[in-house]
């Protein structure tokens, strides 16, 4: 915990992220401004759309050190790139018309070990729809977090059509939720 604390607080006082007192949001860097549906959802997990070879670049000058991409096919060039950076990577190849409870029991799987050894992960799909589904759920599955706030925050990225609306219930019929 003690290094996930210095590694966020150093990025705070290097004003790389900065927290905003008034409605306690977190800015995103310039560097960063660009990523398609970028969202800080919690301190030690961010969620985006595609990064592109110099955001990487960026996300590991924060602090993230692993990287979920939930983006189906041939992978080659991100892992490529992502193990020239010594970023920890793992592709769970998530099919936009069939989400399965499998992909997302992976997904936790992956999330806890990052977070029970203090790791900052960014999950990333094309758009941030799979990941801000993932995200969603990983945090009212795992972290107890309020499901209305939680669910806001997917929905300020993305409202889930009905094959993901059917995966969401799934997923919290699955955890009894």
């Amino acid at each position: 915990m003690k290094l996930l604390v210095l590694t966020w607080l150093s990025i705070f006082s290097s004003g790389l992220l900065a927290i905003n007192s008034t409605n306690n949001s977190i800015t995103i860097p310039e560097s960063l401004k660009d990523v398609t549906n970028i969202q800080v959802n919690s301190m030690n997990m961010i969620s985006s759309g595609l990064p592109s070879d110099k955001e990487f670049r960026a996300f590991k000058k924060l602090g993230v050190s692993h990287i979920i991409d939930l983006i189906p096919g041939n992978r080659s060039e991100e892992i490529a790139l992502l193990d020239e950076l010594d970023l920890n990577y793992l592709n769970i190849q998530v099919e936009w018309q069939n989400p399965t409870i499998n992909n997302f029991l992976e997904y936790v799987t992956a999330m806890n070990l990052n977070l029970e050894n203090d790791n900052v992960t960014l999950t990333h799909c094309k758009l941030n729809w799979r990941g801000a589904v993932f995200t969603y759920l990983y945090k009212i599955t795992q972290l107890n977090v309020n499901e209305n706030k939680a669910r806001a925050e997917m929905e300020s990225i993305w409202k889930p059509n009905p094959i993901w609306s059917n995966f969401i219930e799934e997923v919290k019929l699955h955890y009894s939720l």
